[in-house]
């Protein structure tokens, strides 16, 4: 898995998603915005969870159809054992790379 690369935005989408569990598209869209401060339309988010369903580093399924959504269903993602290993490898980088930083140890 160390030669296995996602973008920036990939990888900030996964940690909202794996710090909720189970997420839904515009749950995503209000937590960038609520704790990174960030702007996303919620079509970058569907693209976004979209493109890491298809590598697998997350797993979706459909909750029930509801009124308030005129009978439609939302579509909840969660994260998958490669996504969360993944998450761990990437934070174990960024941490040896940070710890080389003179001023900071």
């Amino acid at each position: 898995m160390r030669n296995y690369k996602i973008g920036e935005f990939e990888e900030v989408v996964l940690l909202v998603v794996a710090s909720l569990g189970k997420a839904y598209a515009n749950t995503i869209v209000t937590e960038l915005k609520a704790k990174l401060a960030r702007k996303a339309s919620l079509s970058t988010v569907h693209i976004t969870l979209y493109r890491l369903e298809d590598k697998g580093l997350l797993k979706s399924d459909w909750g029930e159809p509801t009124d308030k959504r005129g009978g439609r269903r939302k579509r909840f993602y969660e994260m998958t054992s490669f996504g969360m290993e993944l998450l761990k490898e990437i934070k174990t980088t960024r941490t040896q790379l940070w710890s080389l930083i003179p001023e900071l140890k």
